[in-house]
């Protein structure tokens, strides 16, 4: 079957605020944010049919209790995914090629049963170095070097919806 690997989109990002935070006991991860962020129409039902199963393929930058937070504040589980990358179990970052290489490792799978669906053209695009398709959220895209996208899978949410109807289970 098909993996999607997918980057968490929309997430708050981390500040020396929270980080400090984080090393008081971790009272930042525990204490309910209350701000779920809803991805309309990307479920797991839908993966399921079509076989694919989620990774969370984010940056390992933080702690698992951290990443599960943001994980929980996007109104999912980390039991939804297969795998969610942390600085426990990671030793790479991105956009090192070799972050995308230990991932599909772990998981005992090749380039050609990966999707990476991410929002940083520097990051994300990694992926492809090692023949991952990647296709690119533009709602909140991160083009930095100004990348031109057009041969590559994109748009938003509605358009990654119809994407991942056209996969092959």
């Amino acid at each position: 079957g098909n993996l999607f690997v997918a980057e968490f989109i929309g997430a708050p990002k981390m500040n020396i605020i929270r980080t400090q935070l984080l090393k008081e006991n971790g009272k930042y991860y525990v204490t309910p944010f209350g701000a779920k962020i809803e991805v309309d129409g990307v479920n797991g039902e839908l993966l399921k049919e079509k076989g694919v199963k989620p990774v969370l393929a984010t940056n390992p930058l933080f702690p698992a209790m951290a990443t599960h937070s943001r994980i929980r504040w996007a109104g999912l589980e980390p039991e939804d995914f297969e795998l969610v990358t942390t600085y426990e179990n990671s030793s790479r970052c991105k956009p090192n090629p070799q972050y995308f290489q230990d991932v599909m490792d772990v998981l005992n799978i090749t380039s050609e049963e990966c999707i990476m669906v991410g929002n940083d053209t520097l990051e994300d695009m990694a992926a492809a170095k090692l023949g991952i398709p990647v296709f690119f959220l533009t709602h909140s895209l991160i083009n930095k070097n100004h990348v031109d996208i057009e041969n590559y899978p994109h748009g938003d949410f509605s358009d990654l919806l119809d994407f991942i109807r056209g996969l092959n289970p």
